[in-house]
């Protein structure tokens, strides 16, 4: 392992032999940087945190805060980080808490650019891309390939379903679907990721027909929303992208649907 004279690392952190730290960084207790990790300088990592194989940490992030919850009293609370995940500078991640699952946990893959921000308990997929200043409050859930835009926010319990795309400065107060393209303040659902969609290999049929089923859940409106979620549950049973929205929408949640504007 490679660890520059400047920096500060505690006697009980978990080093792998090809780690390599930085000038100036801090990794503190209970914290395990695994194969290929890289802190580049400067980086913090106060206590009790996990980062993944081949994980590159840029200047000035701190990866491991407490959290920013009032009723956090100084309990072991953990921060777990998947593989090859790019973290850009002024980046912040904070621990779980006791009244949460006591985890944030992230997936990966994923590119966090220069001042994302993941809330306490806060659950990241594999393949997302965070866009500079992009923020998650406290228990947010992040599905796989999710695009948040540059400074959005997502509200605290907030979903974002796997493949959605948000848009910049938006304010997501309400669940985004899988596949959906929300944004605007406060952001509304304008549609499906179609650029996400053909970047995953989706031919025009494929697209046409979610598309279809887009249309019969959230712009047919002569029959009660819960009707067309049944309809559709029913008509779309052969494609997963749709019973997978399905599903989502019929979850419990503690925040309401983004639904497009009436």
């Amino acid at each position: 392992m490679s660890i520059h004279a400047t920096a500060l690392v505690d006697a009980d952190a978990v080093i792998a032999d090809d780690v390599e730290i930085g000038p100036w960084c801090t990794v503190g207790p209970g914290v395990t940087l695994e194969a290929g990790v890289r802190l580049v300088s400067h980086v913090v990592i106060p206590r009790d945190t996990t980062v993944g194989t081949g994980t590159v940490i840029h200047p000035f992030a701190v990866i491991g805060g407490d959290p920013q919850h009032n009723g956090y009293k100084g309990e072991r609370v953990t921060l777990k980080i998947g593989a090859r995940n790019t973290i850009r500078e002024h980046s912040t991640f904070n621990r779980g808490t006791p009244q949460g699952s006591g985890e944030t946990v992230i997936g990966s893959d994923n590119l966090f650019m220069t001042g994302a921000h993941v809330g306490h308990d806060c659950i990241v997929g594999s393949n997302i891309t965070f866009a500079n200043n992009a923020t998650l409050g406290g228990h947010a859930e992040i599905g796989d390939r999710v695009f948040l835009g540059g400074l959005s926010a997502v509200h605290q319990f907030g979903r974002v379903g796997q493949g959605a795309i948000v848009g910049g400065l938006a304010a997501v107060t309400r669940d985004v679907i899988p596949y959906g393209s929300a944004w605007g303040n406060h952001a509304r659902l304008r549609g499906l990721n179609l650029i996400g969609l053909k970047r995953k290999g989706y031919d025009k049929a494929a697209v046409r027909r979610l598309l279809a089923a887009y249309r019969d859940l959230f712009e047919c409106k002569d029959q009660p929303f819960a009707q067309r979620i049944d309809a559709a549950a029913e008509t779309y049973a052969d494609l997963p992208e749709i019973v997978e929205i399905i599903a989502f929408i019929r979850r419990d949640t503690r925040r309401p649907l983004c639904l497009p504007e009436d």
